[in-house]
């Protein structure tokens, strides 16, 4: 979303308009849920996707109509073949798309841009907030925790929500992940999170490799000591910890550690032996079975997984995973 922001202001301040086409509501088995999100711009190009398809063909034809008349446009596309006003595909369910312009001399909608794209840098909870009237925008707003009506706490959760003229919408969620280790696999895990939102953190123990042209992906490189990471680190009930060191007295000294904190998700690589050894010291220091239970180990969804590259996809699935069904 950074990019498609980027573009977007850099578009605004050429003095061109542009279209954001979010999708406010979908069901069945439509290709993208709520909260997809694509820009048109005047020359017609787009950045993001709605679902691909006929739906993204023509919202994006739509866009540049109401770039032209300086129209909002609140559209459902049926995706089911039998229906009369179905547009061709066969996925089955209906897909809600808002199409919103701005325009260079919108400044007040144009701030909440700026401030959207500044909030994804950050490390707050971040809420799209928009209110309309029929198909226009009564109100557009970008709000941390603080921020949001007390009359309206219900809707801010961790999944969008629509209902009658009010429609808010999670744009980050706060939290780093923490990879412990910087080896094959570390560094290939480095880039893939980092392309699916996450802010990733790489702490190594070895002066040479924890440096950031190492990781460039990476927001940030620490060199530290496993046994006292917490001299460099914070780590707060948002954040995720994957443990990947060389050996399993190393695990046990960060997970000794890390279990002692409210981490969203604590995942540890290794062999059968590494992970039984490891929770053999974590007994012997006195964790029960149940804050064992807490390490996803042997990391990672089951894909047969062999090469660095498809372990990191292998463990970029399942913190998907987890973060779906995180509700905040």
């Amino acid at each position: 979303m950074k990019k498609i922001l980027d573009a977007m202001l850099a578009s605004l301040k050429e003095g061109e308009s542009v279209v954001l086409c979010s999708v406010f509501a979908s069901s069945g088995s439509s290709p993208r849920g709520a909260g997809a999100k694509m820009a048109v711009f005047a020359d017609g190009h787009t950045m993001g996707t709605i679902g691909g398809g006929a739906v993204e063909y023509l919202a994006a034809q739509r866009a540049l109509e109401c770039m032209k008349t300086n129209e909002p446009l609140l559209k459902s596309y049926d995706l089911r073949p039998d229906e009369v006003e179905s547009i061709g595909m066969i996925c089955g369910g209906k897909v809600t798309v808002y199409s919103q312009v701005f325009t260079p001399r919108s400044a007040a909608e144009n701030a909440v841009l700026r401030r959207w794209r500044e909030l994804l840098d950050g490390n707050e909870n971040a809420w799209l907030s928009l209110t309309l009237d029929g198909a226009y925008t009564e109100e557009l707003k970008v709000l941390t925790a603080e921020d949001i009506p007390s009359d309206r706490q219900e809707y801010f959760t961790s999944k969008a929500v629509w209902k009658e003229s009010l429609y808010v919408e999670p744009v980050f969620r706060a939290g780093k992940v923490y990879i412990f280790g910087g080896g094959h696999v570390g560094k290939a895990l480095v880039p893939v999170l980092s392309t699916i939102g996450f802010s990733v953190v790489m702490f190594d123990n070895r002066e040479a490799l924890a440096k950031k042209e190492n990781y460039p992906c990476a927001s940030e490189v620490v060199f530290g000591d496993f046994s006292a990471i917490y001299d460099k680190v914070t780590i707060t009930k948002n954040d995720y910890v994957v443990i990947m060191t060389p050996g399993h007295h190393s695990d046990f000294e960060i997970l000794s550690q890390v279990l002692r904190s409210d981490a969203t998700y604590v995942g540890c690589i290794g062999s059968r032996h590494k992970v039984a050894k490891t929770r053999e010291l974590l007994i012997a220091q006195g964790y029960t079975d149940t804050d064992i239970s807490r390490i996803h180990s042997p990391i990672g969804l089951q894909i047969l997984a062999e090469t660095p590259e498809e372990i990191a996809i292998s463990i970029a699935a399942e913190m998907i995973e987890h973060r779906a069904k995180c509700i905040n």
